[in-house]
């Protein structure tokens, strides 16, 4: 399937829904919308300029930004986050408009959807406080070829990122039930997870939105590494998504504790669970988060060892699951 163009619709006299599909995991697209290292390269329509002066991304926080016309003219905005639910939808309240015309106000909501194989669904509705005010952000803004431009040229940004999350999948001879059980409950999990020839123990397995993961893992050498995870969503038993980074005994974050590179502090860890025809493929996606340049870079270089670390850890799920 390929990236679609922006479809738009007015579902009311008082609401404008754009939404467009993009050749990229969801877990990227939402931190391309999060991050404003990333929303400075691609926000508004084209010949515009960008120039975030906040942004505070949690529910109560603001994003003010000016954006700059081609022909030099300032339009001010400012926007409250009401709610944010990680990696699948944004709702805001906005006020703006140039510095010297009337202003404009809506709601906004921002919803992601995997729409099939590293393919995700942005749909962006806003709601105006009536017909009016509609027509006037139509008619003075352009705000719906502005809308289209500005989608246009995030799936133009995307492809350019030079981070791309790291990919493992892998089909196994067993229900998603079962594979549900053996990732969520502490008497399987602990039998399993972490790459060959490692020991893990369970410290805490609280899985819920907020709750954490903490464990530790025994190389054959004797030492002993600290990780931890911070569920963010948990979606029986279809999807888990977490942040997680190497720890210490307190459940605190540590820098990786080998490498005297930059490697990131934290990683969105989303692991999804598809069944076909009795069998389920388990896929990993991994991703920096809040990472800098030099993390991502790092990030990269290590590919071939994420993939022989989660490959080890693959094969001992595989084990597990024969005795069953």
């Amino acid at each position: 399937m390929s990236e679609s163009k922006s479809l738009v619709e007015y579902p009311s006299d008082h609401e404008i829904v754009i939404s467009r599909i993009f050749s990229a995991p969801r877990a990227l697209v939402w931190q391309a919308l999060t991050d404003p290292k990333h929303v400075t390269h691609w926000w508004g329509p084209r010949g515009f300029s960008t120039s975030t002066d906040k942004m505070d991304f949690r529910v109560g926080g603001s994003w003010a930004h000016v954006m700059i016309g081609p022909d030099g003219t300032r339009y001010p905005n400012k926007s409250v986050y009401k709610e944010i639910i990680l990696l699948e939808r944004i709702v805001y309240s906005h006020g703006g408009g140039s510095e010297e015309g009337r202003g404009a106000n809506f709601v906004a909501t921002w919803l992601l959807e995997e729409a099939g194989k590293n393919l995700t669904r942005l749909t962006v509705r806003q709601v105006f406080p009536s017909a009016e005010m509609r027509e006037h952000v139509v008619r003075d803004y352009g705000a719906i070829e502005g809308g289209k431009q500005t989608l246009e040229r995030l799936s133009e940004y995307l492809p350019s990122q030079q981070g791309k999350p790291f990919v493992i999948s892998r089909e196994f001879a067993a229900s998603r039930d079962l594979m549900w059980q053996v990732w969520t409950q502490p008497e399987h999990f602990g039998r399993w997870f972490g790459p060959k020839g490692m020991v893990v123990k369970l410290a805490k397995m609280d899985l819920q939105a907020g709750g954490m993961l903490h464990y530790s893992l025994q190389t054959p050498d004797g030492k002993i590494l600290w990780g931890r995870a911070v569920y963010r969503e948990v979606v029986p038993p279809v999807r888990i998504v977490y942040i997680n980074s190497f720890s210490d005994p307190e459940g605190g974050i540590t820098p990786h504790p080998f490498t005297p590179d930059p490697w990131p502090l934290q990683l969105l860890t989303e692991i999804t669970f598809a069944e076909s025809a009795g069998r389920t493929t388990v896929t990993i996606n991994w991703l920096p988060y809040e990472a800098t340049e030099a993390e991502w870079r790092t990030f990269d270089r290590g590919r071939e060892s994420m993939k022989a670390g989660w490959g080890g850890t693959l094969d001992q799920l595989g084990t597990h699951l024969a005795g069953c």
